[in-house]
């Protein structure tokens, strides 16, 4: 059989098994290595094994646990409620002021997690309690959680752009730095969109806190010292070239443990809890990049993007109109499936065609990630929303689907000015040291 049509044939029993909800990881793993087998069957076994001790052993990946050590931390520390604190303090007297400073919040520990579901359970828990008591509208109050724990894997340390970049063969700094200005500006979106909610119906948030004294509103800042340290030393470290991105994640971790030490959260049952959520975490994202890579192999061996590079220099597109055309079918996919699937399924695939279109891979990683954060909240599978609802248990689930929308459209903006004006997301990881 050619080897085309047997990749082919791959990609639709991939999607049958992630279909029938096998994990991603392991439908890559066995699909690739089948694959391989039917292309060349004595190379099936040692690539299995070649892949997922190169993985295992890779040295930037350690990141990835240290950054979840560092959320996980900054969660049984108190530092996550700290943040939000602040937040509430400055932006909660506003019409929207607890829905926005959920968001601002959510992009606080997303700078700490780097992970989207630990960002909307952590700050959900603390936020939506206290929408709830004002009465604000189950929609606006359970949609800025799904939304603003989105931001988790745009702002950094994010594990999207860590497997991206191990995808991609791309700086993992570069990528962090390019995630920050469109991070912030997101951010800024979901609190317009908010504004513009509250404004065109302002019974869905009728109750605004009372105006805290400056004063108040400066010691609020002041406890969250720690977790906007911890961000700016880790980040800002990163920009001017004092540690490598690894190097910032084991000072991110030591950091946090320390904090959570002085504070006295060091418990033995907090400590088995935190190690053991970084475990899981970790070994999920690992699963999937060994499955990522062992089917990126048999990809290789099919020809297939060879094939397609061909056919898309034959039909004179230009690299803007098939990046547009990829952005599309995210969004679409990422109403069915997960993002992190999306992402090591379709990278290995898309990167051999856009790169010699002239593409700035930098550039279209800050882009993928955004369309797969609106996936996030995507009905029927947005993970997200599924996340919030295990926390809003009162709350019906179409509710929930209903207050995303304003933040979808939010993010659609984001990718549209991102489009329009790269420098969005190049000028800091252009400007940085080295």
């Amino acid at each position: 059989m050619d080897p085309a049509t047997i990749g082919f044939i791959g990609f639709g029993v991939l999607f049958v098994l992630l279909f029938i909800r096998m994990p991603v990881g392991a439908a890559m793993m066995l699909v690739g290595t089948g694959g391989i087998w039917f292309i060349r069957e004595r190379a099936a076994i040692p690539k299995l094994a070649g892949e997922i001790f190169n993985e295992a052993s890779n040295y930037p990946l350690t990141i990835i646990p240290l950054f979840v050590l560092m959320g996980n931390l900054a969660g049984v520390s108190g530092m996550s409620r700290d943040l939000y604190t602040a937040a509430h303090a400055w932006l909660g007297h506003l019409k929207g002021g607890l829905a926005s400073a959920t968001i601002v919040g959510c992009a606080g520990f997303s700078a700490l997690s780097g992970s989207s579901l630990a960002a909307a359970l952590t700050m959900g828990r603390v936020a939506l309690p206290e929408m709830q008591r004002y009465k604000y509208d189950n929609g606006l109050a359970t949609g800025a959680i799904a939304a603003g724990g989105t931001l988790g894997i745009l702002i950094p340390p994010s594990a999207g752009f860590v497997v991206y970049a191990i995808l991609t063969e791309e700086s993992i700094g570069r990528l962090f730095m390019a995630g920050v200005l469109p991070g912030l500006m997101l951010t800024t979106l979901f609190i317009f969109a908010i504004w513009l909610s509250v404004l065109r119906k302002p019974e869905r948030a009728p109750a605004a806190a009372e105006r805290m004294a400056l004063g108040q509103r400066f010691a609020a800042l002041f406890r969250s010292f720690w977790i906007i340290g911890i961000i700016v030393a880790t980040i800002g470290g990163i920009y001017t070239g004092v540690f490598s991105a690894v190097e910032a994640a084991g000072v991110g971790a030591f950091l946090a443990l320390l904090v959570t030490l002085i504070r006295g959260a060091m418990t033995w049952a907090n400590m088995v809890d935190v190690f053991t959520s970084t475990l899981k975490s970790t070994g999920t994202v690992f699963l999937i990049l060994f499955g990522a890579f062992v089917f990126k192999s048999f990809v290789g061996f099919t020809g297939i993007t060879i094939t397609l590079s061909e056919w898309v220099a034959l039909q004179g597109f230009t690299g803007f109109q098939i990046v547009c055309a990829f952005l599309v079918l995210f969004i679409i996919l990422g109403m069915f499936m997960e993002g992190f699937a999306i992402l090591v399924l379709t990278v290995p695939l898309i990167q051999p065609i856009i790169q010699p279109l002239g593409i700035d891979m930098i550039w279209f990683g800050v882009l993928m990630v955004i369309v797969l954060e609106m996936g996030l909240i995507s009905p029927p599978v947005g993970v997200n929303v599924f996340v919030v609802k295990g926390i809003a248990r009162d709350v019906p689930l179409n509710t929930i689907f209903r207050g995303i929308w304003p933040f979808w459209f939010a993010m659609l903006a984001a990718v549209l000015l991102i489009l329009a004006f790269p420098q969005i997301a190049l000028t800091l990881p252009n400007t940085m040291f080295g």
